[in-house]
């Protein structure tokens, strides 16, 4: 099997899987618990978070563990806009953002608060006059991800984060960073952005586990409650398990990502030039401009589902855009904003490398893609 579709999901590496058969086996027990396992359990808690904010440059205490990256998204938004909703009713965000941020947005709409998307241009970039023509006096939050998910576009974050600092002072920054982590440096000591979402099998982490940053000074509110666990922030039993091994793949991933992204951005490169000789291919994004692994390409006259089939069953995993969308009949709302047409959007497939792919993959798929396309048209 020959697995690209890394942005859904990864494989989670050797230190991912040692630290949770470990914590799963031998420090299985409730950190909430005053006993000495529970409080070994409590210790590794506290380890995972130290090990998690150094890797980002963040306070340790200003790390919220959370399920996924869909949790920290939804509880950075409604917190925002319930406690500055007495201040603004406006929030800025784009129209390429994942549903776990267009959803909820949709939700505050509903409210009574007035939301504007920016739109990309034709490569997925939002630029950051966009943003300064967006910002108002009682705008309260900007959202914006750090790497969209299916073009790969790379956001202008650090510009867009001094913008709002200056143009929407009670505005907080939050970036859905997702698709970033483990792939891109982030450093919170250097850039201050107020609340930064990422989730673990994005990089080689398990799936179930996340976190929400939150910068000091910014205060939130319960998304769920019960305990008091997270500083009684965030109520339920903490997933040391998948806390730890989260922990683990992180550390992982930053101390190789140099190496990573030079090697998976020559393959990308290779594979972007191969199959941009496709008759009726279109490269959808930035050639240049976009995170090493993801690239996605429109086949005109072809089924984007048919074609992932047809890979499929030649052992290839790829996917036609958002895992979170998948059984949709709706094309994409990331393409429709880039100027795609339905009919393009729909003839799409998402390739999203990783460390762990390698050329002998890459060939095969510009032996095997070209075929199926072929053979989809004849």
């Amino acid at each position: 099997m020959i697995y690209l579709d890394n942005s859904a999901t990864t494989r989670p590496n050797e230190a991912c899987v040692a630290a949770m058969n470990e914590l799963l086996t031998e420090c299985w027990f409730n950190p909430s618990s005053v006993y000495r396992p529970g409080m070994d359990a409590a210790h590794r808690l506290k380890t995972a978070r130290a090990q998690v904010a150094q890797a980002l440059g963040a306070e340790t205490e200003r790390v919220f563990f959370t399920s996924g990256g869909t949790e920290a998204d939804n509880w950075a938004i409604f917190s925002t806009a319930k406690r500055l909703g007495k201040r603004g009713r406006h929030i800025v965000t784009t129209a390429v953002e994942h549903h776990a941020v267009l959803h909820p947005m949709q939700q505050l709409e509903a409210q009574g608060f007035e939301v504007t998307y920016l739109q990309p241009d034709e490569t997925g970039f939002v630029s950051v006059e966009a943003l300064k023509a967006a910002l108002r006096p009682d705008t309260i939050l900007v959202s914006i991800m750090m790497v969209n998910n299916e073009s790969g576009a790379v956001m202008p974050i650090a510009d867009m984060v001094r913008a709002t600092r200056r143009l929407a002072p009670l505005a907080l920054f939050h970036t859905d960073a997702v698709q970033a982590a483990g792939h891109l440096p982030i450093d919170l000591a250097a850039q201050p952005i107020d609340l930064l979402s990422l989730s673990a099998h994005k990089f080689h982490g398990p799936k179930g586990v996340g976190l929400l940053y939150a910068r000091r000074g910014v205060h939130l509110t319960p998304l769920i409650d019960g305990g008091a666990q997270e500083r009684g922030l965030r109520a339920g039993t903490e997933n040391v398990p998948g806390i730890a091994a989260m922990a683990a793949a992180f550390e992982e991933s930053c101390t190789h990502m140099t190496e990573s992204a030079c090697r998976v951005s020559a393959l990308r490169d290779r594979l972007t030039a191969g199959l941009s000789q496709i008759p009726g291919a279109l490269l959808n994004g930035s050639a240049a401009h976009r995170l090493p692994g993801i690239m996605n390409f429109c086949f005109e006259g072809v089924d984007g589902e048919t074609l992932l089939l047809l890979l499929d069953q030649a052992g290839i995993c790829v996917s036609t855009g958002s895992a979170c969308a998948a059984g949709s009949v709706d094309p994409s709302h990331v393409l429709l904003a880039l100027g795609r047409t339905r009919a393009q959007a729909h003839s799409s497939i998402r390739l999203s490398l990783s460390d762990e792919t390698t050329d002998a993959e890459v060939d095969y798929l510009l032996e095997t893609v070209p075929a199926c396309i072929a053979r989809l048209r004849g």
